[in-house]
Protein backbone atom coordinates (compact mmCIF):
# COMPACT_ATOMS: atom_id res chain seq x y z
CA UNK A 1 0.00 0.00 0.00
CA UNK A 2 0.95 3.65 -0.21
CA UNK A 3 3.20 5.71 1.84
CA UNK A 4 2.30 8.55 3.48
CA UNK A 5 4.52 11.21 5.29
CA UNK A 6 2.49 13.28 7.89
CA UNK A 7 4.61 16.45 8.70
CA UNK A 8 3.17 18.17 11.36
CA UNK A 9 4.82 19.59 14.75
CA UNK A 10 1.35 18.85 16.55
CA UNK A 11 1.64 15.01 18.34
CA UNK A 12 -2.32 14.47 18.96
CA UNK A 13 -3.15 15.33 15.25
CA UNK A 14 -0.66 13.46 14.31
CA UNK A 15 -2.04 10.39 16.17
CA UNK A 16 -5.58 11.05 14.86
CA UNK A 17 -4.48 10.90 11.43
CA UNK A 18 -2.49 7.90 11.77
CA UNK A 19 -5.49 5.76 13.41
CA UNK A 20 -7.65 7.36 10.54
CA UNK A 21 -4.92 6.41 7.68
CA UNK A 22 -3.63 3.16 8.92
CA UNK A 23 -6.43 0.62 9.06
CA UNK A 24 -6.87 1.94 5.05
CA UNK A 25 -3.49 0.04 4.96
CA UNK A 26 -1.23 2.91 4.34
CA UNK A 27 2.08 3.09 5.53
CA UNK A 28 2.82 5.87 7.79
CA UNK A 29 5.91 7.50 8.69
CA UNK A 30 6.17 11.30 10.30
CA UNK A 31 8.20 14.53 10.62
CA UNK A 32 7.60 17.36 13.38
CA UNK A 33 8.82 20.06 11.06
CA UNK A 34 10.28 20.83 7.35
CA UNK A 35 13.63 19.96 7.94
CA UNK A 36 13.06 16.93 8.99
CA UNK A 37 10.88 15.75 6.69
CA UNK A 38 12.52 16.68 3.28
CA UNK A 39 15.96 14.48 4.87
CA UNK A 40 13.68 11.38 5.10
CA UNK A 41 11.51 11.91 1.90
CA UNK A 42 15.45 12.11 0.16
CA UNK A 43 16.09 8.18 1.76
CA UNK A 44 12.71 7.28 1.57
CA UNK A 45 10.73 8.82 -0.89
CA UNK A 46 6.59 8.63 0.23
CA UNK A 47 3.69 8.58 -2.28
CA UNK A 48 1.49 11.25 -0.65
CA UNK A 49 2.78 13.78 2.21
CA UNK A 50 0.23 15.72 4.26
CA UNK A 51 1.89 18.72 5.25
CA UNK A 52 0.97 21.00 7.83
CA UNK A 53 1.99 25.18 7.34
CA UNK A 54 2.64 26.09 10.63
CA UNK A 55 5.65 24.59 12.14
CA UNK A 56 8.80 25.59 12.99
CA UNK A 57 7.48 28.97 11.61
CA UNK A 58 4.38 30.28 9.82
CA UNK A 59 4.88 29.13 6.58
CA UNK A 60 7.02 26.14 7.37
CA UNK A 61 5.09 23.54 5.01
CA UNK A 62 4.83 26.07 2.02
CA UNK A 63 8.45 26.17 2.16
CA UNK A 64 8.78 22.74 2.50
CA UNK A 65 6.49 22.52 -1.03
CA UNK A 66 8.31 24.75 -2.89
CA UNK A 67 11.74 23.04 -2.09
CA UNK A 68 9.83 19.56 -2.59
CA UNK A 69 9.36 20.99 -6.47
CA UNK A 70 12.53 22.14 -7.34
CA UNK A 71 14.18 19.13 -6.22
CA UNK A 72 14.12 16.49 -9.26
CA UNK A 73 13.51 13.60 -6.63
CA UNK A 74 10.34 14.69 -5.02
CA UNK A 75 9.06 16.67 -7.52
CA UNK A 76 5.93 15.22 -8.08
CA UNK A 77 4.89 13.78 -5.16
CA UNK A 78 1.69 15.05 -4.39
CA UNK A 79 1.45 17.37 -1.52
CA UNK A 80 -2.12 17.67 0.58
CA UNK A 81 -1.59 20.93 2.65
CA UNK A 82 -3.40 20.99 6.24
CA UNK A 83 -4.03 24.10 7.52
CA UNK A 84 -5.95 25.63 10.40
CA UNK A 85 -4.53 29.06 9.24
CA UNK A 86 -7.89 30.23 7.85
CA UNK A 87 -9.55 30.33 11.43
CA UNK A 88 -6.42 32.19 12.98
CA UNK A 89 -5.20 35.66 13.46
CA UNK A 90 -2.06 34.59 11.26
CA UNK A 91 -4.49 34.47 8.35
CA UNK A 92 -2.91 37.49 7.51
CA UNK A 93 0.59 36.20 6.48
CA UNK A 94 -0.74 33.39 4.31
CA UNK A 95 0.41 33.90 0.79
CA UNK A 96 -2.70 34.51 -1.36
CA UNK A 97 -0.95 36.11 -5.06
CA UNK A 98 1.73 33.06 -4.92
CA UNK A 99 1.61 30.18 -6.58
CA UNK A 100 1.94 27.32 -3.82
CA UNK A 101 3.42 24.07 -5.66
CA UNK A 102 0.42 21.69 -3.67
CA UNK A 103 -2.13 19.45 -4.98
CA UNK A 104 -4.79 20.54 -2.78
CA UNK A 105 -5.95 21.38 0.94
CA UNK A 106 -7.66 20.17 3.58
CA UNK A 107 -8.51 22.18 6.65
CA UNK A 108 -8.17 21.27 10.49
CA UNK A 109 -9.87 19.55 12.51
CA UNK A 110 -9.99 16.80 9.44
CA UNK A 111 -12.94 15.26 8.12
CA UNK A 112 -12.11 11.57 8.48
CA UNK A 113 -14.19 10.78 5.23
CA UNK A 114 -13.03 13.68 3.32
CA UNK A 115 -9.35 13.03 4.46
CA UNK A 116 -9.51 9.38 3.00
CA UNK A 117 -11.30 10.55 -0.65
CA UNK A 118 -8.96 13.50 -0.76
CA UNK A 119 -5.84 11.24 -0.32
CA UNK A 120 -7.57 8.02 -2.70
CA UNK A 121 -7.99 10.79 -5.58
CA UNK A 122 -4.43 12.12 -5.11
CA UNK A 123 -2.99 8.53 -5.22
CA UNK A 124 -5.09 7.19 -7.90
CA UNK A 125 -3.77 10.61 -10.06
CA UNK A 126 -0.11 9.53 -9.29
Amino acid sequence: MAKILIVDDDPDFVSVVRSILQPEGYEISTASNGDQALKMMKKDKPDLVLLDIMMSYVLDGVDVSRKMAEDPQLKGTPVLLVTSLTVTPESALFPTDEDIPVDGWITKPVNPTQLKERIAALLARG
